[in-house]
Formats: structure tokens, sequence, C-alpha cells
């Protein structure tokens, strides 16, 4: 894809994940399929993807290692306007309270709306997760505050953490006793703090990792630090959760990306040997292997980095 569409990063509106693609006020979405290659090369400079759906007005360049892609200004304009801003009290929405299980240790809990159903857990990477309750907005952000104070539940877990277990997690038995034993606690405190007007769902534990397909497939050993003009990505696609790709590339092994570094930026679609290298010699893309990343990597779970031009 490319001619000035911009990569606006990775959905999970159903089972399979999906790839944004903007170009001004037009749209398009590309469907990924586990085993299928992904080849791009980025082109010129990043620029913010602007906020709540609108263009940044200032066309501003943002850095290759900012998740977020947006300047300052569109960052607060987005950030003013989502739920976790709290300025949406006389939402008449309906919203469900999760507990979201990411490895050993680290469980979460969260808030999204009903309409949406678990898009919310696939797009944060959620291993294993159960409804907690549902009921209107303040409700569930009272019993976020609740499992906080008093289960030590915290709201966010820092996304390195997530993916450095990813690659090693416990049977399947091990990670869903973790939640139910969380749940079992958090419905404890229904007449202790426990909103009213929250209704308390049942325990049903839901395991992604097939889904995600992280139960299959080696164990990610790099992931992309940021992309630059002219940089290459190429693999086969093995696995993808939350905003991360696990590609597999020749020579490497497995390789994260996370597409969250990936939007803002022209990128031209690159399948592996398209152009010859007599056409490469005259001015046309040059042809990279089945696998190939030509772009900063750093360890999973450390701070080394590689895979420079």
């Amino acid at each position: 894809m490319s001619g000035g569409w911009w990569c606006a990063g990775v959905r999970w509106p159903e089972q399979v994940p999906e790839l944004r693609w903007s170009r001004g006020g037009d749209r398009r979405v590309s469907v990924l399929a586990y085993g299928a290659g992904l080849g791009f090369r980025a082109l010129g400079e990043r620029h913010c993807v602007g906020a709540r759906g609108n263009v940044c007005p200032l066309g501003a360049v943002v850095p290759g290692r900012s998740t977020g892609g947006r300047c300052a200004e569109c960052a607060r304009l987005d950030r003013a306007h989502s739920v976790a801003a709290d300025t949406m009290a006389d939402d008449p929405r309906t919203y469900r309270v999760y507990l979201a299980w990411f490895g050993p240790g680290m469980v979460k809990v969260g808030i999204t709306g009903e309409e949406r159903g678990a898009a919310r857990l696939r797009e944060q990477g959620a291993v294993v997760f159960s409804w907690l309750g549902r009921g209107p907005l303040m409700a569930a952000r009272r019993t976020e505050e609740v499992l906080r104070a008093a289960l030590g539940v915290p709201d966010r877990i820092p996304y390195a953490r997530k993916r450095a277990v990813r690659g090693r997690l416990p049977v399947r038995e091990e990670r869903a006793a973790e939640v139910a034993e969380l749940y079992a606690r958090a419905a404890r405190l229904e007449g202790g703090g426990w909103p009213e007007s929250l209704e308390r769902l049942p325990l049903e534990v839901v395991d992604q990792a097939e889904l995600f397909g992280i139960d299959r497939t080696p164990v990610p050993v790099r992931s992309v630090r940021e992309l630059v003009d002219g940089g290459v990505v190429a693999g086969r696609l093995v696995a993808a959760a939350g905003p991360d790709l696990h590609l597999a590339v020749d020579g490497v092994g497995v390789v994260v990306l996370d597409t969250r570094l990936i939007t803002g930026w022209d990128l031209a679609a690159l399948p592996a040997g398209a152009v010859s290298g007599e056409a490469a010699s005259a001015g046309a893309v040059p042809a990279v292997a089945e696998g190939d990343v030509r772009v900063p990597l750093i360890d999973i779970g450390g701070g080394v980095q590689g895979g420079l031009f």
C-alpha cells in the first residue's frame, strides 16, 4: 500500500487482526492472515495521525519511537475526549468491567463499552480475561477504584512487560486459575464498596492464546525499535497479540513489530522477490528475501540493539 496512504494501526473488531489505512478522509482495511507474508518499506517522515478521526492541522512530524504517534496538541485532544479522561459522566451507554491476565502476576482491571464486546481485550493482548460486571460508566469507574484500593489490582501494565513474558506462559489451567482467584476476591467486595448500580456477571474465563497464535509459535527474540526512512520490514506472520505482529524472519527468528510504531508512516508494499536485480539497478525498489529486517531492533526483555542498516 503506497501513494500517500498512511498506516493507522491494528484493530481487532472480530477474531482476526486488521491493519487500517488512511489518506485524507479515505479509509481502507487490510485483513491479516497467519502464515501469509507481510512486507513494506517506510518512506519519508513519520507524521502525526491526528485526533478523533481528524487530520492533524499542523501536519506535524513525530518521533519514530513514539507509540502514540501524535503531536502534543493532538494527543491532548484525543485524551480529553476519551473514556479514561472521566469527562463523560453523563454517557448513557452501558460499560463492562473486566479482569485481564497477561502473564504470571500480571492481572489488571479495566472497562470497555458493552457494544464493543471483547475487542478491547484483543487490542490489549490479554491472554486470558473474564467479565466482572456491567452498568453505567461511573459505576464501572468506581469499581476500578475499589479493586485498586482493596485488592491492589492495577489498571495499567507496561506493554514491555506483557511482551517479555508472552512467549513463556504457564499452561492453560494455571492461567485460568489466576483469573478465577481474583474474580472470587472481587466478588466478595459486594456490599462493601461495590457500586449498587453495577451488575456482577458470572465468571467465564476466556483464553485467547490460540486466537493470537502464541501457543504454537517460537518464542520471539527481538522487537522493532523504530522505523526509519527507507527501512524494510518483511517476514511471515505467525502470531499477533494486541498491537504486536510476530514475524518469522530468515536468519533472525521471530521478530515483534509493534504496529503503534508504524502509524503515520507512508508504507510501500514490498512483496518478496517482486523486483529483479536488473530492475533494481534501473531505479525500481530492490527485492528482499522472504524475511528481511533493515530497521533498528532490540532484544525482548533487554536493551541490546541490532538489525541496523
